[in-house]
């Protein structure tokens, strides 16, 4: 089963040595979890990043930095496992997850279940709804939602280079390593936060496509930002 894994942490300025310290430990974490991680990045400050809200009919498309909470999404990973235990035993070993928080959540249904490396994507979309506007996968709701989502996969082709729904919000869970003890927030979370319910990889010539495209998303936001391009993967 695949689960995503959702960085989050506070933007913070690092000098150089600090930055290689990170990459590092990153690093480490890369040849534990080798076998298990189909896909990952980090991303581009936030600053850099586009919310767009609206819908495909009328979208509006909004420019950072936004007016976010302390933490930020700043990467993800996608990891192959047998269950969530074994997911939450990787997403404990993220680096992040000591200074920030890891959100994982089972993966619904893949767009590309075989996943594009190599730097073929270079756009994250995460798709956000709030939380009244969220559908059980699977009822007639999501199916119906997922015949938009076909019809915008037909029209982007091959700048789709991957992606996934996500299961139930009840089915999250926030790890956090403080101290050296793990913690660990079972879903689903407070009323009023936005609920991602889904990406998609995208490559693009350049931002203004990319943007192009995520207009294009059924999604009550989509916000979108660059990949990083430094996962190695």
């Amino acid at each position: 089963m695949q689960y995503l894994a959702l960085l989050n942490s506070q933007e913070r300025d690092r000098t150089p040595e600090q930055r290689a310290a990170v990459m590092a430990e990153f690093e480490k974490f890369h040849a534990k979890a080798a076998s298990a991680i189909r896909a990952g990045d980090a991303l581009t400050p936030v600053a850099t990043g586009v919310r767009i809200t609206g819908g495909p009919d009328a979208p509006t498309i909004t420019d950072g930095p936004f007016a976010e909470a302390a933490e930020v999404a700043c990467g993800y990973y996608v990891f192959e496992a047998d269950n969530l235990d074994d997911a939450l035993a990787f997403a404990r070993d993220i680096p992040v997850a000591a200074y920030g928080t890891v959100e994982v959540r089972p993966v619904y249904h893949t767009v590309d279940a075989g996943w594009s490396r190599s730097g073929a994507a270079q756009w994250l979309a995460l798709l956000l709804e709030p939380p009244e506007h969220t559908n059980v996968p699977g009822g007639p709701e999501w199916q119906a939602e997922a015949a938009r989502h076909g019809e915008f996969a037909a029209a982007a082709g091959d700048h789709i280079r991957g992606g996934a729904a996500l299961d139930d919000p009840a089915t999250a869970t926030t790890v956090r390593v403080r101290d050296g003890q793990l913690l660990l927030t079972d879903g689903p979370y407070p009323e009023g936060a936005e609920i991602a319910s889904g990406f998609y990889l995208l490559s693009a010539a350049d931002r203004d496509e990319a943007v192009k495209l995520a207009a294009m998303i059924p999604a009550s936001a989509v916000a979108v930002r660059q990949l990083a391009g430094v996962s190695g993967l």
